[in-house]
């Protein structure tokens, strides 16, 4: 055994049980090294096998807390078995069983990836004691700096995909106060295809957009990025209606990673001095309109999904007006699709008009937390699709003449 390892000052308390798995063809070097164990005073379920190809099953399927792997087996030998373990078993800890004439072996083997080795004919049942449990603590704390890691990378990511879906509204003169939410399907998982974005035009009016690209995972939410960043892009270079559209299916048909993806969104323009907001429905529902009165879904003419049918270009608008104060909210199906109690029916629109009326009045962030928090409480805790709400506020409009 190596020296570092003779002189661990302090190990860890390991599991009650360790699972101990003996790679080893020589029946006399596996009896002593099972009666080595017993006299560990280790608490052990040992598995023998004499190849590596017999040790397939467990090793692939996490049955060892520890592997004793004997570098010299009928199908497999030298660093070469070593590294076949590891690759079967990544996050389990490897003993290695050398020659006493194999000066280089145990060395090597550990730059290789092993925790440690064993020189057979040398090994006592302290020093075999502190291996195995040092072995173990070091395998396992390795797992979770790599669990950590893998963890702080999915948070980047899903950092770096909240700027692409969720940006910062281009606001000018505009007093309509913004409100937007976003909250992914899974807990762990990367940001949905959903997205929304609001602009105001050099003419003072409006512009947004809530969308849905079918799917979830980093295909789905990529091509929402595209989508948000385009619809943007196209919007300030002058674009609009039935044109934009047809530019975004364009652009989702060349980006998309599968020709079963697709998109729905709903385009609205708020034009404050008419007092008007004109929409588009790209397969998506109708926004919901606040007003004194309370809230109601707004009647509009509905188009085709992006990328359903390439080049029908059915995207009709509605122009509707709207009171000198209120609100509309754009939302995605993550909001109706839940379940609305105790009845598993859905929530639905109708559902959601029920839920929204019985809610107490607060101001806009408030009030969408709440809807929010109060769909997922009546899904009790099935959430599982993506869920973007952008809710814009107004106060004086002018009248639509």
């Amino acid at each position: 055994m190596t020296e570092a390892a003779e002189h661990t000052p302090h190990v860890p308390p390991g599991p009650t049980q360790y699972r101990i798995l003996l790679v080893e063809d020589d029946l006399g070097d596996a009896l002593l090294v099972e009666e080595l164990l017993h006299d560990t005073g280790l608490r052990f379920e040992l598995t023998t096998r004499t190849t590596l190809a017999d040790a397939r099953t467990e090793l692939v399927t996490g049955r060892a807390d520890c592997v004793l792997l004997d570098l010299h087996l009928p199908d497999v030998s030298g660093i070469a078995a070593l590294t076949a373990v590891r690759t079967l078993a990544p996050h389990t800890a490897v003993i290695v069983l050398t020659g006493l004439s194999e000066a280089q072996a145990g060395t090597e083997a550990m730059a290789a990836g092993a925790q440690d080795y064993l020189v057979k004919g040398k090994v006592e049942a302290d020093l075999l004691h502190r291996t195995v449990r040092y072995a173990v603590y070091r395998s396992r704390t390795e797992r979770a700096n790599a669990e950590a890691q893998a963890a702080r990378q999915r948070a980047e990511e899903n950092a770096r995909l909240e700027r692409g879906l969720l940006p910062q509204p281009i606001l000018d003169t505009s007093s309509v106060q913004v409100t937007s939410r976003y909250l992914p399907g899974a807990a762990m998982a990367l940001l949905g295809g959903d997205f929304l974005d609001v602009v105001e035009g050099d003419d003072g009016r409006l512009h947004a957009v809530v969308g849905d690209v079918s799917g979830h995972g980093p295909d789905a939410a990529a091509l929402g990025v595209f989508l948000r960043i385009a619809w943007r892009s196209l919007v300030l270079g002058g674009h609009r209606g039935e044109e934009l559209l047809h530019l975004m299916e364009r652009i989702l048909i060349a980006e998309r990673a599968s020709h079963s993806l697709f998109a729905t969104c709903t385009l609205l323009v708020l034009d404050q001095r008419a007092g008007t907001v004109t929409l588009h429905l790209a397969g998506h529902h109708e926004p919901l309109l606040t007003t004194v009165e309370g809230t109601r879904e707004v009647t509009a003419a509905h188009g085709i999904a992006l990328g359903i049918v390439p080049g029908l270009r059915s995207w009709p608008s509605t122009t509707v007006p709207l009171p000198p104060d209120g609100a509309l909210t754009l939302y995605t199906d993550g909001l109706t699709e839940g379940h609305s109690g105790a009845d598993h029916e859905r929530l639905g629109v109708e559902g959601l008009l029920t839920l929204i009326g019985s809610l107490p009045p607060a101001d806009p962030g408030a009030h969408v937390d709440r809807l929010i928090q109060e769909t997922h409480r009546l899904n009790a805790g099935r959430h599982s699709d993506d869920l973007a709400v952008l809710r814009l506020d107004w106060g004086n409009l002018s009248s639509p003449s």
